[in-house]
């Protein structure tokens, strides 16, 4: 078993927010991240995936077609785009650095050929990640 992980960007805006807590417990709970115009990170997500070696090619996973899946079901839904507004999995969850992982992860399972997913890590700055391994861990 290896485990072999790939590196993306992706640049987005969000805001914290309960709607069925008053503006005061938003405000209280998430300070300025409560700011319903939303603020701006770029966000780095690491994807790992685990499996056996193919003995002809030396890879876990074809490196361009698990560059292209991320690209397809992450980087081009969340890059540039209002977490809040245009993603459908964050109309009814916060996107934190946890949800986003989730999310990622979802995105992602079962879409990885010859490969197990075994790991999301979002990093929303670089002292701030958070990792995800799924249902299992």
């Amino acid at each position: 078993m290896i485990f072999l992980t790939r590196k993306a960007e992706f640049s987005s805006a969000h805001f914290y927010w309960v709607e069925d807590w008053t503006e005061e417990e938003n405000k209280r709970v998430f300070g300025k991240c409560a700011n319903r115009n939303g603020h701006g990170h770029n966000y780095t997500v690491e994807v790992t995936v685990k499996g056996e070696i193919d003995p002809v090619s030396g890879f876990v996973v074809d490196l361009k077609q698990l560059k292209d899946i991320l690209d397809r079901e992450v980087i081009s839904i969340y890059d540039h785009r209002h977490l809040n507004l245009e993603v459908p999995e964050f109309r009814s969850s916060i996107p934190t650095t946890e949800n986003i992982a989730i999310a990622i992860w979802q995105r992602l399972e079962d879409k990885i050929p010859n490969a197990k997913l075994h790991r999301v890590r979002v990093y929303e700055m670089p002292d701030l990640f958070a990792d995800f391994y799924g249902e299992q861990a």
